[in-house]
């Protein structure tokens, strides 16, 4: 009787978990899509412009200091 009431549920395959949690998925509509990515590239954009310009700064420094 005890090993009846340790008996798991049946487990759903793996592919049937993730369409069931696909299901749940709340897509974007194209308008803020297109806003996220425009975001998220510009965003990047100016970070890497930045780190650019610390990078030669500091290199710059660098230099002054090893001649």
């Amino acid at each position: 009787m005890d090993a009846e009431k340790k008996q798991k549920a049946p487990k759903k395959s793996w592919t049937q978990g993730l369409q069931t949690e696909f299901k749940k998925i709340i897509w974007p509509d194209r308008p803020t899509l297109v806003k996220q990515t425009v975001a998220v590239v510009s965003v990047t954009a100016v970070l890497g412009v930045i780190i650019a310009v610390i990078d030669s700064g500091v290199l710059q420094l660098l230099n002054l200091l090893i001649k």
